[in-house]
């Protein structure tokens, strides 16, 4: 699963984008220097989410929205298309 996947799973679970959440965990205090624990705790007490998806927002929470080049243009399961994630929702994501 590719990490924009996950993140597309997480709005689809959650019904929030991830800025939407990462909105909510800023107003929490939660930044970049934030351990994932009291993050991970927070996404599973208040939107239902587990370890994997909650490590997505972790680090969309403490690195922001760009990550590595790796799986960039790769044909392997985890490939992204960008080193930049959408955080804006589905619906708005350019094609």
């Amino acid at each position: 699963m590719s990490f924009q996947a996950y993140l597309d799973a997480i709005e689809q679970k959650t019904g929030l984008t991830p800025r939407q959440l990462l909105t909510q965990a800023h107003e929490r205090g939660f930044d970049e220097t934030t351990k994932a624990a009291p993050i991970l705790a927070w996404l599973a007490e208040d939107h239902g989410l587990g370890r994997g998806h909650g490590m997505a927002m972790v680090h969309v929470i403490t690195r922001g929205a760009q990550i590595s080049s790796a799986h960039v243009g790769t044909t392997g399961t985890h490939r992204d298309a960008s080193d930049t994630l959408w955080l804006d929702g589905r619906a708005t994501r350019p094609v």
